[in-house]
């Protein structure tokens, strides 16, 4: 499962939501079931990024949005958002080399 999360920062938070990101990214990525994990910064609005991760079964990612992790990740983060967040959860169909 591809699971892609839009994020909207407010201007004066881009900073720390990056700086949380590289202090956190290796804790996220080696949560069991994860296997992948991007961030992604938007080429035209820099308040604008995408977390871009592949679990292996919804079950995974549930585990991991109820983790204390994500939990005290989320508290951090939600005040420094712009907009509300818009996440999906994907499947590959067809990938090309």
């Amino acid at each position: 499962m591809i699971r892609v999360v839009r994020l909207h920062f407010k201007d004066d938070k881009i900073e720390d939501f990056k700086n949380l990101f590289e202090e956190r990214k290796e804790k996220i990525r080696h949560f069991p079931g994860c296997s992948y994990l991007e961030l992604w910064q938007d080429e035209h609005d820099k308040a604008v990024f995408y977390t871009y991760s592949h679990w292996g079964n919804p079950s995974h990612l549930e585990d991991y949005r109820i983790s204390e992790l994500f939990e005290e990740t989320w508290a951090i983060v939600k005040p420094w958002f712009a907009q509300k967040p818009m996440a999906f959860s994907t499947n590959s169909i067809v990938k090309l080399p």
